[in-house]
């Protein structure tokens, strides 16, 4: 188990925290978390006012996974919280003989999914997954676990840690001094966890998750 940021050539943007903990609110974040159009394609407010895919965003970040975890033209790769498919699309297209899968709650996002994805996500909710003990080289899970409250998070590492054979790799909304973590509440918009980064280093402990993990901290790119 190490903290390692191998989300370091995802292209950052600039974040509008100061004005949208002005304006944002528990009706826009209930939206939110339906997780359908509003959260998608709908407003800013409500998610990402318009999720797209693009070569930049995933195509380097598959290449730093493929690399660090050493895997095998022929891996196994499983994307918890995968939306319309970006990351599982680049990482068949960088490595053609994988045995790509992905899993989200959202059934607006598998209806928009990529077309050559579709087929490979599954509905269903993180604290459940699906697939028998051991079935992947590694599992990713970026910024979905935290969308749960705390025993469900709890539940969803210990499933992803059941389901990967080697690897897995998770980034969670996080803080590490006051300053972040007043940011992260006027930023967050889906996430019922969130935690100091030592809270949430010891609860991996607890749950016998033995995978990599990183921190989204919400600040000003």
């Amino acid at each position: 188990m190490a903290e390692i940021n191998l989300l370091d050539k995802y292209p950052k943007s600039k974040r509008p925290i100061e004005e949208r903990g002005q304006l944002i609110t528990e009706e826009h974040r209930a939206t939110a978390r339906k997780f359908g159009f509003e959260y998608y394609d709908g407003e800013r407010l409500t998610g990402y006012g318009g999720y797209n895919y693009h070569p930049r965003f995933w195509q380097d970040t598959v290449k730093r996974f493929r690399d660090h975890y050493n895997l095998k033209p022929d891996a196994k790769v499983l994307d918890v919280g995968c939306a319309k498919g970006f990351m599982m699309h680049d990482f068949k297209e960088l490595m053609p003989e994988i045995t790509i899968q992905g899993l989200d709650i959202s059934e607006y996002g598998k209806e928009h999914a990529l077309d050559d994805m579709r087929e490979f996500i599954d509905i269903g909710n993180a604290k459940e997954l699906p697939y028998e003990d051991n079935s992947f080289d590694l599992v990713i899970c970026i910024n979905t676990v935290h969308n749960l409250p705390l025993e469900e998070c709890k539940q969803a590492l210990q499933e992803i840690q059941r389901v990967t054979r080697k690897d897995a790799f998770v980034t969670m909304d996080a803080w590490r001094n006051d300053r972040e973590h007043e940011q992260l509440l006027k930023w967050n918009l889906t996430a019922l966890t969130y935690m100091h980064v030592n809270d949430w280093i010891a609860l991996f402990d607890e749950v016998g998750y033995k995978g990599d993990y990183w921190w989204f901290i919400a600040e000003t790119a």
